[in-house]
């Protein structure tokens, strides 16, 4: 079998996350999440923005104190004053952004001419203080090919170490995806690649997986998608959805997800969704008949991966409108009572008037007590 290739996954929880509408981490929030994001072996932590002060310098500095095994990077804007505030910062090195669309061109009063200029002269400076040092193209997917290629030939040339292509409006598809990551692949170099999605189109995971399965060798994603407007590539379901492909790999605890998932929901005051991929409550539990009863059988049968292998706890089978009568039974078994053929039929239909009336699950008590009364 062919050796699987590592995908470099960064997490950016901590700078792009934090820039969702309302969200925030106090200092020991940071800290305590980069320490659970290393325990689970991500790669790299953007750690944040060491431009917006004296308080996210500390932050920085404290988390680079912790002496963690993951890269830890700082967010700059391309000045030289952005990058002389990370030094202090004590991380490993920057990710400078540049902007390469005409959208963001003009909006910023840039040219194409002074992108690259500035390319020439930041990349080495910030060589010559960092031992690694990535630069973005912000909004690609809606830049010029033929200005994206030489921007990224030019990086490679200066000696960047990866360059981020960023899907900053979240407009961009799988199929673009691909063929934007085989194109830039070859102005690349030796130098790697990053994808960086949003998700306003509900396409960012499955464009970070193309990215990854087009060769891409490094991704950035946030701990519940956590991000601007429809947020960014979750990190657990990256995570997940890497273990199943055939020909790439992720460091990554998958066991770790449901713990740092729900950290970060309760830090930020943003509950994750009953049918959130993954982490959600409802994502393991079964009501239908017909599941239910191939679950008993066989988990596989309903399940796409075993809940432990993200940290949760086992499938949990659940009697409700949709339910069997094998499930009822097996339900009633584990409570201590044996369904009499006779009343299969009136329970059955008990049920579901209850589960209708509730517009909700009906635990093993209530299904006891129904039992009783038919």
């Amino acid at each position: 079998m062919e050796e699987k290739v590592p995908v470099h996954i960064i997490d950016t929880t901590l700078r792009d996350g934090e820039q969702a509408p309302g969200a925030a981490f106090d200092k020991k929030e940071k800290i305590a999440l980069a320490i659970m994001l290393d325990q689970a072996h991500v790669d790299e932590l953007e750690a944040g923005i060491p431009a917006m002060g004296a308080a996210a310098q500390d932050e920085i500095k404290a988390i680079a104190g912790l002496n963690l095994d993951c890269l830890l990077t700082a967010w700059c804007r391309a000045l030289k004053d952005d990058i002389d505030q990370s030094l202090p910062c004590n991380v490993t090195g920057v990710h400078i952004s540049f902007p390469v669309s005409d959208i963001h061109l003009d909006a910023m009063g840039k040219t194409s001419s002074w992108v690259l200029d500035q390319l020439s002269e930041l990349i080495p400076y910030a060589l010559k203080r960092f031992s690694r040092v990535s630069v973005g193209a912000q909004d690609a997917f809606r830049a010029d090919m033929a200005f994206l290629k030489q921007f990224v030939h030019s990086a490679n040339l200066c000696g960047a170490h990866r360059v981020r292509i960023a899907d900053t409006v979240g407009l961009a598809r799988p199929s673009q995806v691909e063929n934007m990551v085989h194109v830039l692949s070859r102005a690349a170099g030796k130098m790697a690649l990053e994808f960086h999605g949003h998700n306003d189109l509900g396409m960012a995971t499955a464009n970070t997986i193309a990215a990854i399965e087009a060769g891409a060798q490094a991704v950035s994603v946030t701990v519940n998608g956590l991000g601007e407007r429809a947020g960014n590539a979750p990190l657990e379901q990256v995570v997940v959805a890497v273990g199943t492909l055939d020909s790439r790999s992720s460091c990554v605890d998958a066991r770790h997800m449901n713990k740092i998932c729900r950290y970060v929901a309760e830090a930020v005051n943003r509950p994750i969704p009953a049918d959130q991929p993954i982490t959600g409550q409802a994502v393991f539990t079964h009501e239908s008949g017909i599941h239910c009863a191939g679950i008993l059988k066989n988990p596989d049968t309903y399940q796409p991966f075993n809940p432990e292998t993200v940290g949760r706890e086992r499938a949990q089978l659940v009697i409700g409108r949709h339910s069997g009568s094998g499930m009822v039974r097996h339900v009633l078994a584990k409570a201590g009572v044996r369904l009499e053929e006779g009343k299969t039929e009136s329970l059955m239909a008990a049920v579901r008037m209850e589960a209708l009336k509730k517009r909700s699950v009906l635990s093993p008590g209530e299904l006891v007590r129904i039992y009783n009364t038919v």
